[in-house]
């Protein structure tokens, strides 16, 4: 198997990514299991801040890596949380945090004015020194719901509304999620360029 270093501690996406790409022989390996650290995302863009993750894992770890930076666009806050999706409450990775400040931020507001979208950049590099990394994004469009609903996944999947299924995405079954979400797309575009 060809080993790729994902460039995440997020168990989440670690399981996420691990089972879209078993089909292609490839063991991804997070960041964590060679004790890379994480890199300050300095970037203004999931693009830019893609491209620095995977360049540090990559540079680190001597692998060829895989980096994503994903967020989710609320229309109704002008695109936030956006790139500090992770952190929009402040503390790196608190997802209850963050989906409180998101249901806070949108008290009172309309159910057809909490249009939203999950973004996925995915950067793969072949080494730290890729002068030309394959970038693949994906986009998930759906609302946010007034409450939790859901227990699977992570992040803000318990409020993101898919009205497709009539539930959140935390409602969905994984191999549903896979295939609609926007990690899943930016995935597909980046297993055929595996191909």
């Amino acid at each position: 198997m060809n080993k790729i270093v994902l460039a995440t501690g997020n168990k989440g996406k670690v399981k996420e990514l691990s089972e879209l790409l078993s089909e292609q022989n490839i063991e991804i390996v997070p960041q964590s299991d060679f004790n890379v650290p994480d890199v300050p995302e300095t970037g203004t863009t999931f693009v830019e801040n893609a491209i620095i993750k995977a360049r540090h894992a990559a540079k680190i770890t001597g692998l060829p890596a895989i980096a994503d930076d994903s967020g989710l666009e609320v229309d109704y806050l002008n695109g936030a949380p956006g790139i500090y999706s992770a952190r929009y409450a402040g503390e790196q990775g608190n997802d209850d945090a963050n989906n409180s400040k998101l249901l806070t931020e949108l008290n009172g507001v309309d159910l057809q004015k909490r249009s939203a979208r999950f973004q996925c950049v995915l950067v793969y590099m072949r080494h730290a020194d890729d002068p030309t990394p394959i970038i693949c994004q994906g986009t998930w469009d759906g609302s946010i719901t007034t409450e939790k609903h859901g227990v699977q996944g992570f992040g803000y999947d318990p409020l993101f509304w898919v009205a497709e299924h009539n539930m959140t995405s935390a409602q969905l079954p994984r191999d549903i999620k896979n295939a609609m979400s926007h990690r899943g797309k930016a995935l597909m575009h980046l297993v055929k360029h595996f191909k």
